[in-house]
């Protein structure tokens, strides 16, 4: 598969590496989003890239120094005992070449083993010892986090450029995929925008035969990829692990989540904080609720991939273990529709947010639901405010077909009318549907490869 996107990324990387001084970089993100494939596009022959692994200090040096002696011959024949040593002899040797660039991939594995590493480095960058640009990256989100952004660290505010890595938009599915606009709906609910899912499922050349070969098989390369990402950044991951799996199986509030664990709700509030943050959950609120005061709130799992697994793999881990994959593929088969269409609600959302739709546009889109009159309950798929607070627009997202578009509409209506949010907002409708309708309206119908393109 081609290299996609990352044009900003390569430009503030560029950028960075083109300054007369030298520079700090930090680039961070989920495992298999990217990372290294991106820095080795910036990279010069001439520049030092070095990947950590889980092995001790020592072992670590060592395997640097074979790595910087392919630039400065016998580099790897000397015994360093400290990382100030090797640095110091670095930073020696290479005032008589040409300026590089080093990158420390899976920097978080260096940290590990010696803690006070990024104490050292800061002492380098404050006394501009460093004759080379130097790019540290990692997976661990909390830890590389943690390195720049606490202020409390050595090396805060030193990083001339801080490049957090995030999933690809679904529009570059199409660059990925030959498929229909409807079936890069129903793949980037399984793959979401990791790239390296993408390359798996390229290779496999099949959504389902991707899906039984590489996550419903014990023997597969992300069978356990739940647990690589948890331990990428948690020393304990039970907690997690149970909160994604409670939440995965349909249980969205927070008492029922503590229930399930037999735990008080105040105890949940740092793991859940945490999975936020890395950007694994996300707390829904209806929309015009304030984030702070209401009590309104459910608790959705919002990487793609795992809700995938969440919803599928752990119910069927028996099955699984079992090598029944003929039911197991069954079972998603006959489920799936029902879980790509929670998903295309969100892409839906997604790309009503700061877009423009019927020439207006919107403020970020949400869901509503709660309680009208005489005790009815209501839900609205997309709710989104106009950026001048004039025009409101509520939408319905249908992914079945053979849909009639005129009786939605009338139904959708109908359903808006008791909106508490109307006020004097001007109202547009918003049909969201996998395939045109049967009845032939285009009016108010809004198709998959308009929302992959962000509506244009």
């Amino acid at each position: 598969m081609e290299f996609l996107d990352r044009v900003d990324e390569k430009e503030r990387l560029r950028k960075a590496l083109d300054r007369k001084g030298t520079s700090l970089i930090v680039l961070y993100g989920r495992r298999r989003i990217g990372k290294s494939e991106l820095i080795k596009r910036v990279l010069n022959d001439d520049d030092i890239y070095f990947m950590a692994d889980k092995t001790d200090q020592a072992q670590q040096r060592h395997l640097f120094a074979m790595s910087l002696s392919s630039k400065f011959p016998n580099f790897d024949r000397i015994n360093f005992a400290t990382w100030e040593d090797l640095l110091s002899e670095l930073c020696y040797r290479a005032q008589h070449v040409q300026r590089f660039t080093v990158c420390l991939d899976e920097f978080p594995y260096l940290v590990k083993s010696c803690p006070e590493l990024p104490s050292v480095i800061q002492k380098f960058i404050d006394m501009k010892r460093f004759p080379f640009h130097l790019i540290l990256c990692g997976s661990s989100q909390h830890t590389m986090q943690d390195i720049v952004l606490n202020s409390s660290e050595p090396l805060y505010g030193r990083a001339q450029q801080v490049i957090k890595l995030k999933p690809l938009h679904v529009h570059f599915m199409r660059e990925a995929f030959n498929e229909s606009a409807d079936k890069l709906v129903d793949e980037y609910a399984v793959w979401g925008g990791v790239p390296r899912y993408w390359e798996l499922r390229e290779e496999e050349g099949n959504m389902m035969d991707t899906i039984i070969s590489e996550i419903a098989n014990t023997e597969g390369m992300l069978y356990d990829e739940p647990d690589r990402l948890l331990a990428d950044d948690l020393q304990q991951t039970a907690m997690a692990s149970s909160i994604l799996s409670i939440i995965g199986s349909g249980a969205n509030r927070l008492s029922e989540i503590a229930t399930r664990l037999d735990r008080k709700s105040t105890d949940l509030s740092v793991p859940i904080k945490k999975l936020i943050d890395l950007g694994y959950i996300e707390r829904e609120i209806p929309f015009g609720e304030n984030a702070k005061n209401t009590k309104r709130s459910l608790y959705k799992i919002s990487d793609e991939f795992l809700n995938f697994y969440h919803r599928f793999i752990v119910p069927e881990r028996s099955l699984i273990g079992l090598d029944r994959k003929d039911v197991v593929r069954k079972y998603i088969e006959d489920n799936y529709a029902d879980y790509a269409g929670k998903e295309w609600k969100k892409l839906c959302r997604h790309a009503v947010s700061g877009n423009t739709l019927f020439g207006i546009t919107w403020n970020v889109a949400s869901r509503w639901w709660g309680t009208v009159a005489r005790d009815k309950q209501i839900e609205l798929d997309v709710v989104a405010e106009s950026i001048d607070r004039k025009s409101i627009l509520i939408g319905e997202c249908k992914w079945t077909k053979q849909e009639n578009a005129e009786k939605l509409l009338e139904n959708l209506i109908s359903r808006a009318k008791e909106f508490p949010y109307l006020n004097k907002h001007q109202v547009y409708y918003a049909l969201f549907l996998r395939h045109e309708p049967v009845d032939g309206m285009k009016d108010y119908v809004v198709l998959p490869e308009d929302v992959i393109d962000d509506l244009s």
